[in-house]
């Protein structure tokens, strides 16, 4: 079965000049990778007509099914519409269809008085020669096109928008008309151990793979996750082998393992607490709330997570979580007692079975000879233990304080974890 190569071309001058961060291409290649398409590039160019059709040249040298995102607005920069049009030796026509779901969403959704503007009623004008894509979320649908047993298909660079047609209608196309091998992932979380110890404890591993069978290590800050990928034509075959091997590894990782499942630790997290009917606060001050913002990216943590204090100046702490004047004024804001006074002081507060304190140095400066910038406490309770520990990082500020945030609640994982042994 001959392999389905894809490439994916983003559009827009605000992609190539960092204003926007590219996140389509990355849910795109997840979507095409799940049912067995490999991404071989992602190019990224701008609103130039000459870019693009030479992005449109290249990757049609070698791809199979070339997907474009941005350039569908209705303003003057966004150029891709008339471009593919007469790339692919279409005209434009007004579909009817598209113009009646532009009236409903400015009339019903938007609620914008007055009748469309011709810029807004021109998203109807589609190439005579596609296969039109609804896009349920917004006014420019996608757009298919195919030439030369190639399949090129277009779609807005707005996430929100990009995804449902994604999912919607593009993925059951590929898979209606195109034969693409089976794929299966199986994926782990580590943690306390970095990628190249990693690598080294898993060398013999590696050397009893078969030949259908991939490991491939992902760093991440203070985690590493291992991905097995299994790729081939017997959907049985590979189902067995790659969760013999899945268990293997998971035995070999034992000791660092957090979870089995493609999930972040704040996942985790929550369904232990989910699993011991438990509740959580924190109590913050050198991570500004960046746990609780974790936590809370996850729908139904309302159910375990009671809130966060953001006690970031010394008078905070001494007010908001009951730390005495004379804690700190002895040891430091930085120091083993204040945070444990600030997660009992969350405990206390907020009533919960468990509290994260975290007191630190991010820099780049307000270091000291005794505290050096990337000094952080973490204190972890319940009611009746506190667990410290001292992290000594080296890194920037934004990455030492993701470092102390992913550290606290793998701290409380821990924690959680031990107590249920005890």
């Amino acid at each position: 079965m001959k392999e389905i190569i894809a490439s994916i071309i983003t559009i827009g001058d605000e992609l190539l000049i960092g204003q926007t961060i590219d996140t389509n291409s990355a849910f795109i290649a997840q979507q095409l990778n799940s049912i067995g398409i490999r991404v071989a590039k992602r190019v990224a160019v701008g609103d130039q007509e000459t870019a693009i059709r030479e992005a449109l040249d290249n990757e049609s040298t070698y791809a199979d099914v070339i997907l474009l995102t941005g350039g569908l607005g209705p303003t003057a920069d966004d150029i891709t519409k008339p471009l593919l049009c007469d790339y692919f030796g279409g005209k434009l026509r007004r579909d009817p269809a598209t113009l009646k779901h532009i009236e409903w969403l400015f009339n019903e959704v938007y609620k914008r008085p007055g009748a469309l503007l011709p810029r807004n009623q021109k998203q109807a004008d589609i190439p005579d020669n596609c296969t039109i894509l609804h896009n349920p979320r917004g006014t420019a649908p996608g757009m298919l096109f195919q030439k030369e047993y190639r399949i090129y298909i277009s779609m807005p660079g707005v996430p929100q928008e990009m995804k449902e047609i994604m999912t919607d209608s593009v993925i059951p196309f590929l898979q209606q008309n195109l034969k693409t091998p089976f794929i299966f992932h199986r994926t782990l979380l580590t943690a306390g151990i970095g990628e190249s110890m990693l690598a080294e404890q898993l060398v013999n591993f590696e050397a009893t793979l078969q030949p259908e069978l991939k490991l491939a290590y992902l760093p991440q800050y203070g985690m590493v996750k291992l991905r097995i990928t299994a790729t081939g034509q017997d959907q049985l075959v590979l189902k067995q082998a790659i969760d013999s091997k899945f268990e293997e590894l998971k035995k070999l990782v034992a000791t660092h393992l957090v979870t089995d499942k493609d999930e972040k630790l704040e996942a985790v997290i929550g369904r232990l607490l989910s699993e011991k009917k438990a509740t959580l606060s924190t109590a913050e001050s050198c991570t500004g709330g960046s746990i609780a913002s974790m936590l809370t990216s996850l729908p139904g943590s309302s159910n375990y997570f009671k809130g966060s204090i953001v006690a970031y100046a010394n008078e905070a702490k001494e007010k908001l979580l009951m730390v005495d004047h004379s804690t700190i004024s002895t040891y430091g804001a930085v120091s083993e007692q204040t945070a444990q006074a600030m997660a009992t002081g969350a405990l206390k507060q907020l009533n919960t079975t468990y509290g994260i304190a975290v007191s630190g140095i991010m820099g780049p400066d307000g270091g000291t000879t005794l505290k050096p910038v990337g000094t952080v406490w973490i204190a972890v309770a319940n009611k009746s233990t506190t667990k410290v520990q001292c992290l000594k990082l080296g890194f920037d500020r934004q990455r030492n304080t993701h470092q102390t945030a992913i550290s606290a609640l793998n701290m409380l994982r821990q924690f959680m974890l031990t107590e249920s042994q005890d």
